[in-house]
């Protein structure tokens, strides 16, 4: 016998009403602690942050660090790759 695997299949569960759909889905919980590395966790559209100030430490460039002309990143002289008329370009760029 041929099937048309092409066709659209129906199953048991696209005959449930919406209603019994709904209640399958669990309830959405209060962010906690553990969904800090989950930005969609969290809602700050309400909070105002005008008056919070960041203290943000910049170093200089280091003696064993060069900045890739491709692809913008700090990187360590052991990933230099080779230099060109724009600057140095690393390894993973170069390859």
């Amino acid at each position: 016998m041929a099937t048309d695997y092409d066709a659209p299949r129906k199953t048991d569960d696209e005959n449930e009403s919406i209603e019994a759909l709904k209640e399958r889905v669990p309830a959405k919980s209060v962010a906690t602690d553990d969904d800090a590395d989950n930005p969609g966790s969290f809602d700050l559209s309400a909070a105002d942050l005008a008056d919070v100030e960041l203290d943000v430490v910049v170093l200089p460039p280091q003696e064993h660090e060069f900045t890739c002309v491709n692809c913008f990143l700090v990187k360590d002289r052991l990933q230099f790759d080779h230099d060109t008329k724009l600057g140095p370009i690393c390894q993973e760029c170069a390859s």
